[in-house]
């Protein structure tokens, strides 16, 4: 009977350690959804060349930041996935700290937080996703200003403005495009509430596979997310830069400050800029912060760069500086 004890004390040590030791090699992430960014690509990735698993989350920006100070006392997460602005307010939050990784000096110096808070691993344009054939032979729209018209009524998609980062970058480059400012939202404000005649559709959360499968013809979103659809799906997609203009804006990562796992947070973060892990980015048609990691074939799936003449950057501190006053008017006047 001693014997019979001894042994089941000796096998639930050993599950209990190996329990352990598979938690000790995790590094939780906020915000890596596997159908976004081919965020699915670099975790296996990461998993093979670094041994560190990281599980799949299907969180937006704002969501991450959101969850992550609700936890500041006692953190979860490990390190988070977020559009820059999202970053900016997590430093000002101090809810990430700092870390300079492994090829930390090819980063340019607008593109990450001088002490290291956060760093950009790739950048996207902002435009619109069009399956052409869930058009079902309407033109394909080639301005902000088309989308108004009364034939695209229930075929647009874009994600939550308030909410979801990419929401907010498609709600600047209206804005911008239309004459308005980081100072004035007025312009993009009047927009949305113009397109609300055509009954547009307005999730959350990464919309990818509803694009993909035509329940959302037009959909805001980067060029990245359109490129992939149409070489690595073979879906009929078209990706527009309206002729108005748009904006291209960098995702940034950051140490979360006081993870459970700090030292396999570090070893994916060094990943991630490392010649692999830009190098995925660049094969899933992002424009990876090291410019070097984009191969000839990647680069020849971009739009010609005379399109891309009219997707500018921002200042992306004002940005966020003044993201959560347009979300608050944005949901004061149409929701």
């Amino acid at each position: 009977m001693r014997l019979a004890r001894v042994f089941h004390t000796m096998v639930a040590a050993v599950a209990l350690a190996a329990s352990a030791h598979a938690l000790a090699q995790n590094a939780i992430c906020y915000n890596c959804p596997p159908e976004w960014a081919d965020w699915a690509t670099q975790i296996k990735a990461i998993k093979d060349k670094t041994g560190v698993t990281v599980p799949p989350d299907n969180k937006n920006s704002g969501q991450s930041l959101s969850q992550i100070i609700a936890e500041k006392a006692s953190p979860v997460a490990d390190f988070t996935y977020v559009g820059v602005t999202f970053g900016i307010e997590a430093k000002k939050n101090e809810v990430v700290t700092p870390y300079k990784p492994a090829g930390w000096n090819d980063i340019p110096g607008d593109l990450k937080d001088p002490d290291g808070y956060w760093f950009t691993i790739h950048s996207g344009t902002m435009g619109l996703m069009v399956n052409v054939d869930a058009l079902k032979g309407k033109p394909v729209p080639r301005s902000w200003q088309d989308l108004l018209k009364p034939e695209y009524k229930g075929l647009i998609g874009y994600l939550d403005p308030a909410s979801a980062f990419v929401g907010y970058v498609g709600a600047v480059a209206v804005n911008q495009a239309l004459g308005g400012t980081l100072d004035n939202f007025t312009p993009g404000i009047s927009y949305f509430k113009a397109l609300q005649k055509n009954q547009p559709i307005v999730p959350k959360q990464t919309s990818y596979a509803r694009l993909l499968s035509g329940e959302i013809p037009i959909l805001f979103g980067y060029d990245f997310d359109a490129y992939r659809a149409k070489y690595k799906d073979k879906a009929n997609v078209a990706f527009v830069i309206p002729s108005e203009g748009t904006v291209t804006v960098p995702y940034v990562v950051s140490l979360v400050k006081n993870g459970p796992n700090p030292a396999n947070a570090k070893k994916v973060l060094d990943f991630l800029l490392s010649n692999e892990g830009q190098a995925i980015w660049a094969n899933a048609y992002l424009r990876p912060v090291r410019a070097s990691a984009i191969s000839k074939e990647a680069q020849s799936r971009f739009l010609p760069a005379v399109e891309y003449a009219s997707a500018k950057p921002v200042d992306y501190g004002k940005m966020a500086e003044v993201q959560r006053k347009f979300s608050e008017r944005y949901q004061a006047e149409l929701r």
